[in-house]
């Protein structure tokens, strides 16, 4: 999935924090709830103006996150 369009980052808007769709609810506030226990529709009913795309576009730019950490580690890092 292209995250592209969907996440933003604004320097003046929480900190130049990746938010979804210009408003300020973050990437990191989703994960965060996604990481609690919280479904999909459970975030969706708390923020009605979050769409599954919406969701699902952080999962894609966190892995994408994740894959260029480890891109950039040097092969004996350890990360235990």
């Amino acid at each position: 999935m292209s995250y592209e369009g969907i996440i933003t980052t604004e320097p003046d808007k929480r900190s130049g924090k990746p938010c979804i769709r210009g408003m300020r609810i973050t990437v990191y506030d989703v994960l965060e709830y996604l990481a609690s226990g919280m479904t999909e529709d459970e975030i969706m009913t708390d923020f009605s103006e979050l769409t599954r795309e919406d969701i699902r576009a952080c999962l894609a730019f966190a892995a994408d996150r994740e894959r260029k950490l480890f891109a950039t580690l040097p092969p004996e890092t350890s990360l235990r």
